[in-house]
């Protein structure tokens, strides 16, 4: 079974988990959207792309 966005119920991605559990908690088990998690810190959703591969970049074993 795959993991839905709690807001949206749309179907996740596994970069969209990896970012929850990096911007809000590592051992989350309820994950958002990378459209919804923008909007929770009110940022675009590029940017959040960005902090990923910078993040990756950097060894993240979340992405």
């Amino acid at each position: 079974m795959s993991e839905k966005c709690i807001l949206c119920k749309r179907e996740l991605k596994p970069v969209e988990i990896g970012a929850t559990k990096k911007f809000i908690h590592r051992a989350s088990t309820e994950y958002l959207c990378l459209s919804c998690l923008s909007k929770e810190f009110k940022v675009s959703e590029e940017l959040l792309l960005k902090k990923i591969e910078f993040f990756k970049k950097q060894g993240c074993t979340l992405f």
